[in-house]
């Protein structure tokens, strides 16, 4: 395996913008971060897995950003042998360019919940091939490498869910410990100050203490590497302790909106 400290790469990235950034790689497998060229602070984070020939978009952006993602894409395989889309839920931000995405391959496959996946048509595109995560958590690659999907619902959507790559051990986590933030890293290097830029998001976009909790349930047995959420900055493995303290304390939504009914 080709080792990469995500610490390193953190303070190095500037250096290796204009091109895909690899946040894991051996032989056959690989995670890379493909970015958009987008200031805001809700800066999105797209991610590409490739398992020998074969390639999974993470929450594939937007339509403005789509161009710039291709072009990422197609720096690594072409870009008609993306196979499928994961839409950890169903914001423009997250899933907006799946139609662009099925215009150029229209046999790839939609990966989502059922929550989800009946809003995805109001993009314009009714006819794809979408595989109901509630009912298939487990998605084999032909090598026999697998993800796992973990639903996290009211997180903040109904329908919202996480990924696990086994190999890797990278959990693609969509709004979840998803950061506002202006000063942005690719890598969280002190996690005090990420805190408060993760507070931004979570106390009014997440349902509550309950359903963070009950995610963290969910995940408390997997090995962790790093967490790959769609806004922010990737969490690296000496962090994620952290990370996990943070989201099982949150206070949020309506523990906020109705304190009297704790």
């Amino acid at each position: 395996m080709d080792t990469i400290d995500l610490t390193v790469l953190g303070k190095s990235f500037m250096e290796r913008y204009e091109k895909p950034t690899p946040l894991y790689k051996d032989d056959q497998h690989a995670v890379y971060w493909l970015g958009v060229p987008d200031d805001s602070a809700f800066r999105i984070n797209v991610y590409l897995i490739t398992d020998e020939t074969e390639a999974l978009l993470v929450d594939p952006g937007g339509r403005s950003e789509f161009s710039f993602v291709k072009q990422r894409v197609d720096q690594i395989l072409p870009c008609e042998q993306v196979g499928g889309m994961i839409l950890c839920h169903q914001d423009p931000d997250v899933a907006a360019s799946m139609v662009d995405w099925l215009g150029i391959n229209p046999s790839m496959k939609v990966f989502t919940t059922t929550r989800t996946n009946i809003l995805l048509p109001h993009f314009g595109k009714l006819d794809y091939t979408f595989v109901n995560v509630n009912e298939e958590p487990l998605h084999f690659f032909s090598s026999g490498r697998k993800l796992r999907f973990i639903e996290a619902p009211f997180l903040h959507s109904p329908g919202a869910f996480a990924t696990y790559d086994e190999t890797s051990k990278f959990l693609f986590s969509g709004d979840v410990w998803a950061a506002i933030d202006m000063d942005w890293r690719l890598v969280v290097e002190d996690f005090s100050v990420h805190e408060l830029k993760m507070n931004l998001f979570h106390i009014d976009y997440m349902a509550s203490n309950l359903a963070a909790r009950g995610f963290i349930n969910r995940i408390r047995h997997l090995a962790l590497d790093a967490i790959l959420p769609q806004h922010g900055s990737i969490i690296p493995k000496q962090f994620i302790p952290k990370a996990l303290e943070y989201l099982r304390h949150l206070k949020c939504g309506l523990d906020l909106i109705y304190p009297e009914l704790k």
